[in-house]
């Protein structure tokens, strides 16, 4: 059985979706990763942090509340937003993907990220607390390794996260009251 034809869509006619990502900081300056369920093939490198899509007239930092939650089962009340990209990063999908990836309605997506300090613990996480779980596996990494777990198309992305964030991304100071 062979596959139907493939709709030509030119990427430049489609939109960006709105979007956010959690950058979730552990206490010893370790950030979180997720091995991405993948729907279609993007390769080797599925390692990404959790990211989605922001509900109509939902704010970027609830949105990345939410998503964190929604993909790793940690409460907000487990964390302090401690940083933010305050740019839309964005993304093109690769050309094989478009009409596909993203329901087939976006050519990439905008992204506002936002630097979580993480002040619960690994049994706090949960990849299967949603009905639609997004990873299969997930692990503490450093900041500046996350670029070489993500694809090759959002790269450049990871790139400007580890830049930014890193004076973030340290363990975290014991208070002593």
């Amino acid at each position: 059985m062979s596959s139907p034809p493939r709709k030509l869509i030119d990427p430049a006619s489609l939109p960006y979706r709105p979007c956010v990502g959690a950058v979730l900081i552990n206490k010893d300056g370790l950030v979180f990763v997720g091995n991405r369920i993948q729907m279609f093939d993007v390769g080797p490198n599925t390692w990404q942090m959790p990211q989605g899509g922001i509900d109509k007239g939902e704010e970027p930092q609830d949105a990345a509340l939410r998503e964190l939650q929604e993909e790793t089962g940690v409460a907000p009340h487990l964390v302090d937003i401690i940083g933010e990209i305050d740019d839309w990063l964005t993304y093109d999908l690769p050309p094989e993907l478009v009409g596909y990836a993203l329901k087939g309605k976006y050519r990439g997506q905008k992204q506002r990220w936002f630097a979580l300090r993480f002040n619960g613990a690994d049994h706090n996480i949960d990849l299967a607390a949603d009905a639609h779980q997004e990873f299969s596996d997930w692990r503490w990494e450093p900041l500046s390794e996350i670029v070489n777990l993500i694809v090759p198309f959002k790269r450049h992305i990871y790139e400007r996260i580890a830049k930014d964030f890193a004076p973030l991304a340290k363990p975290a100071k014991i208070r002593i009251t």
